[in-house]
């Protein structure tokens, strides 16, 4: 049985003609939700549940979020109505039996859904690239093509990032952000340190630019016909699920490991303006370390556009309803990677390069969970652009 096609813009799942079979499906019992009524998909940290409650439960105990039921702690849980209140459907599932204790973390899930890949590719026949994937990587390199723009020319109409010094005889402009040197404009002073926080601030400017890497991420995906084939809600969860990661990948294009610095045109940014943002070590560390990493690889275009596809058809993302077929579309982005990689990347070059990047993808599933966290911790950031709030949300 051959995977779906990226290409195919009337596939928007796995389609099946009429079988003697789905007769005998409608008269078996249908199992429900134990939360909220809801068909369910199987077991799920030890109770039968649908895919919404599964999601909202890990969710809730991985992010620690304590909610409050406005009324009397008795809102009844249904699937119509099971989104009126978190707190109430939360203690419905730890009264049913939902145990904790079974919830993976993103660590766990990033190395088993490596490992599954891993036994797939096993079993692939080596060779070079199909037309099928060749045809993948063009449609892929297009979008990319159509929706990043490497020297964010399209940036330049936002809102600059405010200096957090004034003009003065006694220092020079400090790096990043885009700040000329001092050989382009007048020595800067630095204004007391008390004054900062409440007269200064790049985090509208941070705002912005999150706000505009998130627009061409959806541009890309929309760019894609399996994407839009898939049901509105899907691509919702997908783009939630991956955006803040494919960012990390594309901010990687122009990242400059001489320097540590990302260049985006006229715009220069170091993890120095993400401590003034707010972002603590614990993020910013591991951030620069990753994309060292990734940098120190040199990938070509392509596998940087399938890096960003495999982000993006991710099965695991909450709320998915075309699981099995979202889920042979990234094998097939996986399989095409690994194919591309022995194709132009002969051995020594390529030994270990696409595990290498299994193990980066992992840490990114990592770098996401601590970067959320951070952004839903800065005060005013999440409020100053309502998409990267609902990205986050």
């Amino acid at each position: 049985m051959s995977l779906p096609s990226l290409s195919d813009p009337d596939s928007p799942g796995p389609q099946r003609s009429p079988h003697v079979t789905d007769v005998t499906e409608d008269v078996e019992e249908v199992k429900v939700c134990a939360v909220c009524g809801d068909r369910a998909t199987g077991y799920h940290f030890h109770v039968m549940s649908c895919e919404g409650c599964k999601g909202f439960f890990r969710r809730s105990i991985l992010k620690g979020v304590h909610f409050t039921c406005p009324f009397a702690r008795s809102c009844p849980i249904t699937k119509a109505k099971r989104r009126q209140c978190q707190a109430c459907r939360l203690q419905k599932c730890l009264d049913v039996g939902m145990r904790k204790d079974m919830i993976m973390s993103e660590e766990a899930l990033g190395r088993r859904r490596a490992l599954r890949l891993q036994r797939r590719l096993a079993q692939a026949q080596p060779g070079g690239l199909t037309a099928e994937q060749q045809e993948l990587i063009s449609i892929l390199i297009a979008a990319h093509k159509r929706t990043f723009d490497s020297s964010f020319s399209q940036f330049q109409h936002y809102q600059p990032a405010v200096r957090l010094c004034i003009p003065g005889p006694c220092s020079p402009s400090p790096p990043g952000l885009g700040v000329p040197s001092a050989s382009q404009s007048p020595q800067l002073e630095c204004l007391d340190e008390d004054v900062l926080p409440d007269v200064f601030s790049i985090l509208p400017h941070f705002a912005d630019l999150s706000t505009f890497m998130i627009q061409q991420v959806i541009k890309f995906a929309k760019e894609i016909p399996a994407f839009r084939g898939l049901p509105i809600d899907d691509q919702i969860s997908l783009l939630k699920g991956a955006t803040l990661g494919i960012c990390q990948i594309q901010f990687n294009t122009v990242f400059n490991e001489e320097t540590n610095a990302w260049e985006c045109g006229q715009h220069c940014f170091t993890i120095k303006d993400g401590a003034l943002a707010g972002f603590q070590q614990i993020y910013l560390e591991p951030l620069l370390k990753f994309h060292i990493s990734l940098k120190k690889l040199r990938l070509h275009e392509a596998e940087y556009v399938l890096l960003v596809a495999m982000l993006l058809f991710s099965p695991d993302h909450a709320s998915v309803t075309q699981r099995d077929f979202i889920d042979k579309l990234q094998e097939k982005v996986a399989l095409t990677l690994k194919s591309y990689i022995d194709h132009q990347h002969p051995m020594p070059e390529g030994r270990f390069l696409y595990a290498k990047l299994l193990l980066l993808l992992t840490e990114l599933q990592t770098l996401k969970m601590e970067n959320t966290r951070q952004i839903l911790h800065i005060q005013d950031l999440s409020s100053m652009t309502p998409l990267l709030s609902e990205i986050i949300s």
